[in-house]
């Protein structure tokens, strides 16, 4: 057990002697298991931390609590859907979520929106209380809005609550994560070190552990004139039909009295209700409405709804014939406010102008109308794009398949002052860019090789671009240096030569252009020497500098 554990162990196994015998919530821990989790504080890893945090709170919990485990970028890098339930919520699970958390690997993105809905769903969270307890040492890599999903949460979830534990954030950092938390009514709390994480961890899970139970079923009511007392009718346009089961989706409505929840629903209700005055708020999609309803026992009440809504139902293409892109991200924005989508999406929102769009890598398409209430407005998006495989080749024939590769997109057209503008950018082997049809320049960089060049991409097409390095591999063994400088062999009009690496130790290997070179070493005593050495193209040369 470390030091840290050692100072709050005292308190966690006092706050497992004080809980309940029974829990009335369930949650699930989802733990950053990115790459950054790796980083050191006070000279061990943060995941190694997070490890012990864990171990440390868990073994003093009964085993009546419902927990689970889920991570995330523990599997392979540069994957936002790299999200795995470890421990399903369960009782009895601190040891098993002990053991998994013990096998992650950090190694990847950081999705943690993504995770954070996925455990919630995992929960059930639209029909009955849930929590998730999010520890992460980063911030969202997705492109997912942390605090737009947490309004989002809030209003679909039953009792849904977040908690956010950042460890090792700045404050800055905290302010762009706490909001997950908040706007679910949940607490951000920041970690700097193994006790402080301790700390949170154990007043988060103390919250879900000493949570009231469920209240008692309300007694049956008195037996009443009618058995179905209370209705809803709601149309999306004066005149329209009524919603009924068989065209309600998206259709919700809560019962409050004093702002507390009485009774819910995801249907359009015919039940029997307690006679009283309540709050009523319907919602369908994007639109909420409230009225003030008056429930008796000897009449049907049956509020009336107009929505002033319509449904947008859109699909996303990269090109003409070509199946719907289900990566396409797609945006609405309505009156009032805004949603997202992916590939394929329905959306039910207020009437009045609509735009909606559809980026599908970097080509992107949109269009602007007028939706009617009580309107369907189906509409394809084809963004019109054409996909370009890029690659690099030491020579023709020989392509690069290290990981040192970096491959950068930019349109070909020219500024005034000569820059170009880039499109798209990444690492290693068999990058594929979605492009919008136009000319593009590819510029590859494997070490000091560097190859540029220009090609075209046409609407729905695929071109394959390779860049040749005209490039060869060295590797210089220089056993007893202490730093090292390589320059091409020629000098310029000036008498200096052109840097090409330089480092510290007795080994380096890098890719260079086909050329003369020579490495310069230092050695101790501030003694030099310089060995000269050609790359070829396309092969691989060991040089040994021996000390003079």
């Amino acid at each position: 057990m470390r030091f840290f554990g050692k100072v709050v162990l005292g308190t966690v196994a006092a706050l497992g002697l004080a809980l309940p015998a029974v829990a009335a919530e369930r949650a699930i821990i989802v733990l950053d298991g990115s790459g950054s989790m790796w980083a050191q504080i006070g000279g061990e890893a943060r995941i190694t931390i997070a490890r012990d945090t864990l171990s440390s709170v868990l073994s003093g919990l009964p085993r009546e609590v419902e927990l689970g485990l889920m991570t995330y970028g523990h599997r392979e890098k540069g994957n936002c859907a790299d999200i795995e339930m470890l421990v399903e919520a369960a009782p009895g699970t601190a040891d098993a979520i002990i053991e998994a958390a013990g096998g992650i690997n950090p190694k990847g993105m950081t999705p943690l929106s993504d995770a954070v809905r996925l455990a919630a769903e995992d929960l059930r969270f639209t029909e009955q209380k849930a929590t998730v307890i999010l520890i992460t040492d980063g911030l969202e890599t997705c492109e997912v809005d942390p605090c737009r999903l947490g309004t989002e949460l809030e209003a679909q979830g039953i009792d849904f609550t977040t908690h956010v534990l950042g460890f090792g954030l700045s404050d800055e950092e905290g302010r762009q994560v706490a909001c997950l938390a908040e706007n679910t009514g949940g607490r951000y709390l920041a970690a700097d070190d193994g006790a402080s994480l301790v700390e949170a961890l154990t007043a988060t899970v103390a919250e879900v552990a000493e949570a009231e139970p469920e209240p008692e079923p309300a007694p049956e009511p008195e037996p009443a004139a009618l058995d179905r007392n209370f209705t809803i009718e709601a149309v999306l346009a004066e005149g329209g039909e009524p919603l009924t089961d068989d065209n309600d989706a998206g259709f919700a409505w809560r019962l409050t009295q004093g702002g507390k929840s009485v009774d819910y629903g995801f249907d359009v209700p015919t039940k029997f209700v307690e006679p009283g005055e309540y709050d009523l708020e319907v919602s369908y999609g994007k639109v909420t409405q409230t009225q003030k309803v008056t429930v008796t026992a000897d009449a049907l009440a049956a509020p009336y709804f107009v929505l002033n809504a319509g449904i947008v139902k859109v699909r996303a293409f990269a090109a003409e014939g070509e199946p719907v892109a289900g990566g396409a991200a797609l945006d609405i924005s309505f009156p009032g406010g805004s949603d997202y989508g992916f590939g394929e999406a329905t959306f039910r929102v207020p009437a009045g102008e609509v735009t909606i769009t559809a980026r599908i890598g970097a080509g992107e398409t949109g269009e602007t109308f007028t939706l009617a209430a009580g309107e369907t407005v189906e509409k394809d998006l084809v963004a019109g794009v054409g996909l370009a495989a890029v690659g690099a080749s030491y020579v023709e024939g020989m392509p690069v398949e290290a990981g040192g590769l970096y491959v950068r997109v930019f349109k070909a057209a020219k500024a005034l002052d000569g820059s170009r503008e880039q499109v798209s950018y990444g690492y290693g082997p068999g990058n594929e860019f979605q492009l919008p049809p136009g000319d593009y320049v590819l510029l590859a960089e494997m070490d000091e090789a560097t190859s540029e060049v220009p090609f075209t991409v046409e609407g729905g097409q695929r071109v394959e671009v390779d860049a040749v390095l005209q490039a060869g591999v060295v590797a210089i063994a220089m056993p007893g240096a202490d730093a090292f400088n390589v320059y091409e062999a020629k000098t310029d009009i000036q008498g200096n030569r052109k840097q090409r690496g330089y480092g510290f130790g007795s080994e380096h290997q890098s890719t260079l252009p086909a050329g003369d070179y020579v490495v310069v070493v230092r050695y101790p005593g501030d003694v030099t020497a310089e060995t000269p050495f050609t790359v070829v193209a396309g092969e691989r040369v060991e040089v040994v500098a021996e000390a003079p």
